[in-house]
């Protein structure tokens, strides 16, 4: 039952971290934009509108189990990508805490490892996926 229960807490805050992400860009899309420009990066505003839209594929596929480990293993380059692309090194030197952030992801991309090749677990999740599909366990009688 404690697995059970630590597996879908687990869910409940990777869908609620990327679901804040999505809802802070929906609302804000034109600032979002702006953060992606100044990054250096071209069509922003596509950009933002897709980084939206895949953000909320992440947090459906969490809170469903649905293409559960494809889904934390795309979020987990995601993350990765978007520790270089806005706290990277270059960010370091103006800004100390830029250094914090940076790390952090890669925290964030160790739980994602994890879950990914451990799946949804066994209950509240709709078993479907590409890769890892979870073979039937022996039950002992």
């Amino acid at each position: 039952m404690s697995k059970t229960v630590a597996i879908l807490v687990a869910r409940l805050i990777f869908a609620g971290i990327f679901a804040m992400a999505a809802s802070f860009k929906f609302a804000g899309m034109s600032d979002t934009a702006g953060y992606i420009a100044a990054a250096g990066f071209p069509f922003p505003l596509l950009l933002a509108w897709l980084a939206a839209i895949f953000e909320t594929a992440l947090v459906l596929a969490f809170l469903t189990g649905a293409f559960f480990s494809e889904a934390a293993l795309l979020a987990g380059v995601y993350v990765i990508f978007l520790a270089f692309a806005f706290h990277g090194p270059s960010h370091w030197e103006g800004n100390q805490a830029e250094f914090g952030f940076f790390v952090d992801h890669f925290t964030f991309l160790a739980g994602l490892l994890y879950a990914a090749v451990h799946g949804p677990g066994e209950r509240l999740a709709v078993h479907r996926g590409f890769i890892w599909k979870r073979e039937a366990e022996p039950r002992l009688s």
